[in-house]
């Protein structure tokens, strides 16, 4: 399995890389903003998607409208978000996202809940 990590907090995506790879779920690749994430995920295609919302050039909704909409694909994807919003998390909903979980959250249960979804594919 290979699930991409888009964040530009690199602290926050090196916590989660050692946290899933610990866990054994897959090979992690990352990206630091919403292009270089877009272009990871036309080249790779990975299993699996972990995306903040507020990144630079494309945001993580811009990033799940991408997948679901102009790629036409059932990824599963996990927004984070320091910002717990009702409406931007029904919004992530909304364009297709699969779970949420708000900043600041615990690594195991970023783990459990991509393992849940891997197990789904």
């Amino acid at each position: 399995m290979k699930i991409l990590i888009c964040d530009d907090d690199s602290a926050l995506v090196s916590m989660i890389r050692f946290k899933l790879s610990r866990e054994n779920l897959g090979e992690i690749i990352k990206a630091a903003d919403g292009r270089e994430a877009r272009k990871l995920i036309e080249q790779e295609r990975p299993d699996l998607i972990v995306t903040d919302v507020h990144m630079p050039f494309h945001t993580g909704l811009e990033i799940i409208a991408y997948v679901r909409q102009e790629l036409r694909l059932q990824t599963p994807i996990i927004i984070l978000s320091a910002e717990g919003l009702e409406e931007t998390v029904l919004q992530a909903f909304n364009l297709g996202a699969n779970d949420f979980l708000s900043k600041p959250f615990s690594p195991a249960e970023l783990a459990i809940r991509v393992r849940r979804l891997l197990q789904k594919l």
